[in-house]
C-alpha cells in the first residue's frame, strides 16, 4: 500500500510538471531571447532565496554528517549533507519525469533511477550528436566555491535542509540557463551553416567564440540583472513608489547584493554559457 501511495504521488506530480511544461513552438532567435530573459528572474529569485540563510557550512563538510564522532555516513561515502540532499532530491525528481526535457540535467546523472512518469513527446530541436553537452561539474563547483561565499553570510543557523534545498534551486536554474547555449548554439547555426559549418571543419575555437560573441549585448544582458536585483531585492512598503536607480543602489539594503548579481553574469554564466556554445557546434558535424 505505502508504495502504491508513493507511486501515485510521483505520476501526479509528473502529470503536473508535464501540464506546465508545453512543447516548443520552435526554435528561433525570438524564443531563445525570450527563454534567457525570464530565466534572469528566476535565478535572481533563487538568489534572493538562498541568501535569507546563512552559509552553514557543516551542510557541506563530509565531517559533519552522521553521528558527531566524524564516523557517520557522510565521512564513509566522502559526501556532505548537500551532495547526498540534492543526489536523493535529483532521484526523486527524476521518477516524476524532470529530466525527460532534454533542457534539464541532473548533477548525479549516473545515479538517475528509471522515470515512473508516463512518456511525454517533448519537442527535440538539439542535433543529436551534440545534445549531451553540459557543464554541470564547472557549474557545480562555482556554485559552492565561487558564488555562495560571497552570496550568503557567514553564520550557522542550522537549517541545513530549507538552505540546501535553496542551493538545489538555485543550481539547477543556472544549470538551465548555461546549458541553453546548447539551443542558442543550434539557432545560430541555422541561421549561417556556411560560415560556422566552416570554423566547425577548422576545429577553430578562438574563431567560433568571437563569432559567438557580442559585447554590446552582454553589457546589456549584465545592466539588466542588475537592476532585476535591485528591484526585486528592495523590501516593499506603502509610502510610495520604489526607487530603481543603479545610482543609488549602494545607500540601500537589498535582500541579495546586485554586485553579485552583476558578477556572477559577467564571470560565470555569460562565459560558461559561451563556452557550451562553442562545445556544441565542434560536435554539430558529428
Amino acid at each position: 500500500m505505502a508504495a502504491r501511495a508513493i507511486y501515485t504521488v510521483l505520476v501526479c506530480a509528473a502529470a503536473l510538471l508535464l501540464a506546465l511544461a508545453s512543447p516548443s513552438a520552435g526554435l528561433s532567435l525570438d524564443t531563445v531571447r525570450e527563454f534567457l530573459t525570464r530565466e534572469e528572474d528566476t535565478i535572481v529569485f533563487s538568489l534572493i532565496e538562498r541568501a535569507r540563510y546563512p552559509l552553514n557550512r557543516p551542510a557541506y563538510d563530509p565531517i559533519h554528517l552522521g553521528d558527531g564522532d566524524g564516523a557517520g555516513p557522510g565521512r564513509r561515502l566522502n559526501a556532505s549533507f548537500a551532495e547526498l540532499f540534492i543526489r536523493e532530491s535529483e532521484a526523486v525528481q527524476s521518477k516524476a519525469g524532470r529530466y525527460q526535457s532534454l533542457q534539464e540535467i541532473p548533477f548525479f546523472a549516473y545515479r538517475v533511477p528509471f522515470t515512473l512518469a508516463p512518456p511525454f513527446n517533448f519537442t527535440r530541436e538539439l542535433y543529436p550528436a551534440a545534445a549531451f553537452v553540459n557543464l554541470n561539474d564547472a557549474i557545480w563547483s562555482m556554485y559552492f566555491n565561487e558564488l555562495l561565499p560571497v552570496l550568503a553570510n557567514n553564520g550557522d543557523d542550522g537549517n541545513y535542509a530549507v538552505t540546501v534545498d535553496s542551493d538545489l534551486a538555485c543550481l539547477q536554474v543556472l544549470s538551465r540557463r548555461i546549458n541553453y547555449g546548447r539551443y542558442v548554439a543550434e539557432v545560430k547555426f541555422r541561421g549561417d551553416q556556411q560560415t560556422y559549418t566552416s570554423l566547425i571543419k577548422a576545429k577553430d575555437r578562438d574563431a567560433l567564440m568571437k563569432l559567438l560573441t557580442s559585447e554590446a549585448q552582454e553589457d546589456v544582458v549584465k545592466r539588466r540583472v542588475e537592476k532585476k536585483a535591485i528591484v526585486f531585492g528592495q523590501s516593499i512598503t506603502s509610502d510610495g513608489p520604489i526607487e530603481t536607480s543603479v545610482s543609488n543602489s549602494s545607500q540601500a539594503n537589498f535582500k541579495v547584493d546586485p554586485s553579485v548579481v552583476y558578477k556572477l553574469y559577467d564571470q560565470w554564466v555569460i562565459p560558461l554559457t559561451k563556452q557550451v556554445e562553442v562545445e556544441y557546434l565542434l560536435h554539430r558535424l558529428d
